[in-house]
């Protein structure tokens, strides 16, 4: 089971934080976490100010000359608004720069913002979504593309340049709709869903969707991997976990701070979130390993990555969180995955 954390570069105006400072962090936190062990960095796309990164690849191409062993991730790329040859260009020379550590999580977008930032119409978010993605795959699996859509001009045996090495995953981020989750079965791409309320019994239906929608068509189980991410903060007990975190929990959630979006959490709501089959992955050591021990015995979950940093967490509570996970969670983890059978749940 893969392990890993990512950010979404959130920042505040009331805060001491600017792009440049939660950029040298964002950095900093992909050093970290492969120096404790784990396997995964992500980093988010956003364009607007409330957020200080806005180019993924950018960041990962400056923590790629600065690690040699763990995977980049995105979490999401904004496929929606992009240009897949662009896109891929972008991400292959990435793989370049870190030989081989590249991947693309691509997401339709939860933000109005990008779709009347590059011209696209959020009416049609699906569509673009589904033609991009389609475009991207075929960009990446074969040398030379014809190809011919609605949303952008034709290709005639194109040669896109650089080309990748090795496999250049691409996994389809999924928040919560069933249309996508089924898609992404059916094409036979790994998934990743954003856990960020309720209880695993609510993973679990997409996943399960996800599964059945890839079988259907004939993909093996081993092709249709799962990643769950999650809001995380690992503290040294649970009470001091659940106390440290709520403030920065609480003001991430906020409408006040996401222009009029999200909503009011109160203590008592955190805690229930955060208790043993919970979405909200905040505890101590012992606690956070039950949780994603549960999430690979009960969903056969290949991957977890927990946003590490949110709500304008001081850096050294992340940098703290971060060692936490990889010297102390990620082993136990793994001490028990070793042993288990690497199946996954029934449909």
């Amino acid at each position: 089971m893969e392990l890993g954390v990512f950010s979404l570069s959130d920042i505040y105006p009331d805060s001491p934080d600017t792009a440049a400072s939660r950029i040298d962090d964002i950095i900093s936190y992909g050093v970290l976490a492969e120096r404790h062990g784990l396997d995964v960095y992500g980093v988010g796309e956003h364009h607007t100010r409330a957020f200080a990164v806005s180019s993924p690849a950018v960041i990962h191409a400056a923590i790629a000359r600065a690690t040699s062993r763990i995977t980049l991730t995105t979490t999401s790329t904004i496929l929606t608004v992009l240009d897949p040859v662009r896109l891929y260009q972008d991400f292959a020379t990435l793989d370049l720069i870190s030989h081989g550590r590249a991947e693309i999580g691509a997401g339709r977008s939860a933000f109005t913002e990008p779709f009347a930032l590059f011209g696209e119409n959020m009416a049609e978010y699906d569509e673009l979504f589904a033609e991009k993605l389609d475009l991207l795959l075929r960009l990446r699996d074969e040398d030379t593309v014809t190809w011919n859509g609605t949303y952008r001009p034709a290709l005639d045996s194109a040669e896109v340049n650089p080309r990748h090495t090795g496999d250049l995953p691409i996994w389809v981020a999924v928040g919560g709709t069933p249309a996508s989750a089924a898609r992404a079965g059916r094409l036979g791409l790994p998934m990743v869903l954003g856990l960020i309320g309720g209880t695993i019994d609510h993973a679990k239906r997409l996943i399960d969707l996800y599964r059945s929608a890839g079988r259907d068509v004939g993909h093996p189980d081993e092709k249709l991997k799962v990643g769950i991410t999650s809001h995380f903060y690992i503290g040294e007990t649970q009470d001091q976990a659940l106390e440290d975190f709520y403030p920065y929990y609480h003001r991430y959630l906020s409408p006040e701070t996401n222009g009029g979006r999200g909503f009011y959490v109160d203590r008592a709501q955190m805690e229930q979130l955060a208790a043993r089959r919970g979405a909200l992955m905040v505890g101590g050591p012992r606690e956070i390993a039950e949780k994603i021990l549960d999430l690979r015995s009960e969903l056969g979950v290949d991957r977890f990555l927990g946003q590490v940093d949110l709500g304008g967490m001081p850096p050294q509570m992340v940098r703290d969180s971060i060692q936490r996970f990889g010297d102390t969670v990620a082993p136990a983890i793994h001490h028990v995955t070793s042993r288990s059978p690497e199946g996954h749940p029934s449909a």
